[in-house]
């Protein structure tokens, strides 16, 4: 390392020291006695997801599989509802698998492109396992540290494309120490998320301060780049609510496993479009409308209608077969099932 590079390094350290997060429940201590389990899941729960929002699901994941083996023992469906609610549901189904291929090979890797072997496991998130699980050397880059190197070296273009994500990596693997890697490797992540952050930074308590380029030329906010954002797309549908007069359940149907909201059970949702010709298939009486749900995700905003039938013992088994891998569930049998937030958020509206 240069002494410019080491010097960056023995600040934000000693900031760490005194200021860092040093309790979260997926930090390992005492390595080798821990293995790096509980810092993988914690990892890909964390990515595109806030600390606060993963700390409401880590211990309850933690105590229904406490084991890469019980993990991979599981069922989709026995996964599927400690998951439910934390969304980008492709990370759950990676993890599954990973574990399933982990307990094949029968140990942990131990190299970066092991890691990077295992379903869903990028480079940023082997380094991270490499430090954090396994106390070995390890560079990251999640949203945080290209947030605190963006700003430091004012790194202009834009930080999705090739040439400034190839730029911010030499950077951080400079960066980056052999000794204390591990806590380093905290340190950066902490220090985006609590003082370079992306709307409010505290550059008055930031350790490295004296000399971030943007800090320095008043420009911190238009750190890290990004193209023009376009317009985000919004579409619309109906949610169906089938109701059995006689038992008061309702329809659910199980997404298939690949797509939006993979293997969860949701109420069917049908294009507005559709709705009429559904209606008429089975003779359904037009029932009440629910008040619309908002849900929004990275990529488009769906505005969703509930609409709700009730149905007779006659049209049970035709609806049932009209829609795929659906079942009669009642409220609570559906809830513990795991259902994303937005059919949540139509739960709440009845």
């Amino acid at each position: 390392m240069t002494d410019q590079s080491a010097d960056f390094a023995t600040r934000l350290l000693d900031w760490f020291d005194q200021h860092g997060r040093h309790d979260l429940p997926w930090q390992v201590r005492d390595y080798p006695d821990k293995h790096p389990y509980k810092v993988w899941v914690s990892e890909i729960m964390l990515q595109q997801t806030q600390v606060k929002t993963v700390l409401n699901y880590f211990d309850r994941f933690m105590q229904r599989f406490p084991s890469v083996e019980s993990l991979a023992q599981a069922s989709w469906d026995d996964v599927a509802p400690y998951w439910a609610g934390l969304g980008y549901y492709a990370r759950a189904r990676n993890l599954h698998k990973a574990a399933q291929q982990v307990v094949a090979q029968g140990s942990f890797p131990h190299t970066l492109e092991g890691w990077m072997a295992l379903s869903g496991i990028g480079r940023s998130t082997a380094g991270a396992l490499m430090s954090l699980g396994l106390q070995q050397y390890g560079v990251i880059m999640d949203g945080n540290v290209k947030r605190v190197l963006s700003r430091h070296q004012a790194i202009a273009g834009d930080s999705m494309s090739s040439p400034v994500v190839a730029q911010l990596w030499q950077l951080a693997t400079v960066l980056t120490p052999v000794q204390r890697n591990a806590d380093y490797t905290q340190a950066i992540m902490d220090l985006g998320a609590t003082l370079c952050t992306s709307k409010k930074p505290l550059c008055l308590y930031c350790p490295v301060r004296e000399d971030c380029k943007a800090y320095q030329q008043n420009r911190v906010l238009e750190f890290p780049q990004k193209k023009a954002a376009k317009a985000t797309p919004v579409k619309h549908a109906v949610v169906i609510i089938i109701e059995h007069e006689q038992t008061g359940q309702w329809l659910w149907q199980q997404r298939p496993s690949e797509g939006l909201w993979g293997g969860l059970y949701c109420l069917p949702i049908v294009e507005q479009t559709e709705l009429a010709a559904f209606q008429a298939q089975f003779s359904l009486t037009t029932g009440c409308s629910l008040p619309t749900v908002k849900h929004s995700f990275t990529h488009f905003s769906w505005f969703l209608t509930p609409q709700v039938f009730k149905v007779n013992a006659a049209q049970h088994d035709a609806l049932q077969h009209y829609f795929a891998a659906s079942q009669w569930l009642d409220k609570q049998q559906a809830m513990d099932k795991g259902l994303p937030k937005a059919m949540l958020k139509v739960l709440g509206q009845c």
